[in-house]
């Protein structure tokens, strides 16, 4: 199994490592310590050497940060977590803060209204995130001040960093060999008066060399840093041990290898303006750049958008990935319908699900912890079964069941509610109003130049008109074997990045009602140009197309809600589902996908 169901959570083990971190405070004069998730490469998942916030909260959440002063400590959560922070951390000494509504800047203002000194490790946090906060405080007399992290200084038995092996990307999946991308880009560095761009994100060094790793489960990334220079020339900093011989050759003259102790005096040896990205590189490379006087000149990642928008080859083998995978879906949901309520659990869901994924022989992991949560579980937007949380499914749940997988062509992410027995009116008619945003996202055309913050409304309108919502963006990007959280497109309403030709977002909306029941229904779409429609004054349209083809649950459904053009548009969807998924299935599965395609 890739997934476990380990509780790693240990509220008691908080209170302890928060009086040795205090300690530290008065060791080091400060009045606080900033504890970010992110790791030096604002990686959503870090590894376990990196997981200083989990280590000194409890709270495993993939975002959220914590505040610790010497008499109080705020965790910060966003929607998706405020109901998972009350179990993990312990609340007479740790205190949920709502973020982004609560500021940092707002918070320390109010904690400490005669100033002080707070903390900070200057390569967790990049130069947006300290600038946002440090002029948030304008006037508070608190000042931000980069420091030695003091979670290292006091975590004894801390794990080392990972050393998983580096392997190629197919060129043919990827569409364009590293030579060319790194030329492109090169060139584009070149045409804007620039020397060399600094490259932190993992994600971005394994798209441009068409790499892949393993430092990090779940997203086959490799842990490092890289200067990509005018000339097309890369020097990547990574520990050797990662390398094989094979890799090298396909890496070829113009990567050079260099240590990761060497980046640092690499920035500081550079010459000619360096772009560097102030909403992903760490503040402590802006800092190595000013201070040896290298002139710097801020600027996106340079792959960024060519990574979002995926080439040609890209997008045909992510499609082949999802029907491979929603052949599997539908296998495990011919399993799933057999079980009686009472009889199974959310843990034997999670491993029937692997299970058959794997069966497919080309799963190389899976793409996230598989959410299984079960009647108030549900509720849990990012809920982790573990064996202490494990419930069985009785009638009357919904299960909300969202997962992925990695595969060699692609990464996948899907979102399927169930029903376990009959389930309710209420649930029946907040499920169809998530369906009908579903289908609103799906059906869109927009003209070129608008973003996800235009598109967002469209999956709510239909749960604001019952006074409905959820606290969590309709969608992400997607890489192709890579990050299954991607930027820097989104459905989101604070998203300002157009959408793009090529670009892979997730459409889910959802609705939660805590302590009761979960509502989640997702498909992946990417972005293509639209037809042009008979009768239409106007080109230049976007629209998108759907990657998944797994039928929604019907039997959830109330059709009276429904328009014609949604019955339509889910009638095409389920035949869709049965064109394309029926020849890779086995009888039973086949019989089963026939029925819950019926049209409605």
């Amino acid at each position: 199994m890739y997934q476990s169901f380990t509780e790693t959570a240990r509220p008691e083990q908080g209170p302890p490592r928060l009086a040795a971190l205090r300690h530290a405070l008065q060791e080091a004069r400060l009045s606080g310590f900033l504890v970010p998730r992110a790791d030096a490469h604002q990686g959503e998942y870090v590894a376990p050497g990196d997981e200083r916030l989990a280590w000194l909260t409890g709270f495993t959440g993939s975002a959220g940060f914590c505040i610790a002063l010497r008499d109080r400590a705020g965790v910060f959560i966003d929607g998706r977590y405020r109901v998972q922070v009350k179990a993990q951390v312990a609340l007479d000494h740790f205190t949920p803060v709502h973020w982004p509504e609560t500021k940092p800047a707002t918070w320390l203002r109010e904690a400490l209204p005669e100033g002080g000194r707070i903390g900070f490790d200057p390569w967790l946090y990049t130069p947006d995130q300290i600038d946002e906060i440090t002029k948030g405080l304008t006037g508070s007399g608190i000042d931000l001040v980069p420091h030695d992290n003091l979670i290292d200084q006091i975590w004894e038995d801390r794990p080392a960093p990972p050393l998983g092996a580096i392997r190629a990307y197919p060129d043919a999946l990827a569409g364009l060999t590293h030579g060319q991308k790194r030329a492109t880009l090169g060139a584009e560095l070149s045409s804007a008066g620039q020397e060399a761009a600094v490259i932190t994100l993992p994600d971005s060094i394994a798209w441009l060399l068409n790499i892949r790793g393993s430092d990090i489960p779940r997203n086959p990334i490799p842990h490092g840093f890289a200067i990509l220079h005018a000339t097309g020339h890369v020097t990547f900093f990574v520990e050797a041990a990662k390398l094989d011989d094979t890799l090298r050759a396909h890496l070829g003259d113009e990567v050079v290898i260099r240590p990761p102790s060497a980046f640092g005096p690499a920035l500081r040896s550079l010459t000619g303006t360096v772009r560097v990205d102030a909403k992903s590189a760490p503040l402590q490379v802006l800092r190595e750049l000013e201070q040896a006087g290298v002139p710097v000149q801020m600027g996106d990642d340079p792959c960024i958008l060519p990574k979002a928008c995926k080439t040609p080859a890209e997008i045909d083998a992510t499609r082949e990935a999802h029907l491979r995978d929603g052949a599997a879906l539908c296998e495990f949901l011919t399993w799933f319908e057999a079980q009686a309520p009472g009889t199974i659990t959310e843990i034997d869901v999670v491993r029937e699900l692997e299970n058959r994924r794997r069966a497919t022989g080309a799963l190389l992991d899976i793409s996230f912890e598989t959410i299984a949560g079960s009647g108030p579980h549900g509720a849990l937007a990012h809920y982790r079964v573990s064996e202490s949380s494990n419930r069985t499914l009785v009638a009357g749940d919904l299960l909300v069941l969202d997962g992925g997988g990695q595969y060699l062509d692609g990464t996948t992410d899907i979102t399927r509610t169930l029903p376990v027995g009959e389930v309710g009116e209420d649930e029946r008619a907040a499920f169809t109003r998530v369906l009908q945003g579903m289908i609103a996202m799906s059906r869109v055309r927009w003209p070129a130049g608008l973003a996800g913050r235009d598109l967002d409304v469209l999956a709510r309108y239909p749960l604001w008109l019952a006074d409905q919502d959820y606290a969590h963006g309709t969608g992400h990007g997607v890489g192709v074997h890579l990050c299954v959280h991607e930027g820097p497109q989104r459905l989101s309403r604070v998203s300002e990045v157009p959408l793009r030709p090529g670009m892979i977002l997730s459409n889910e909306p959802g609705y939660y009602r805590e302590g009761a029941f979960g509502i989640r229904i997702e498909n992946l779409l990417v972005v293509h140009e639209a037809t042009p429609l008979p009768g239409g004054d106007q080109t230049g349209k976007l629209a998108f197309e759907t990657l998944n083809f797994v039928p929604i649950d019907t039997r959830l459904i109330e059709t009276g809600m429904l328009s014609e053009p949604e019955r339509d548009w889910l009638n095409d969807y389920h035949a869709a589902c049965r064109d394309k998924i029926s020849p890779r299935l086995g009888e039973a599965a086949r019989l089963w996908l026939a029925q819950r395609t019926q049209p409605v």
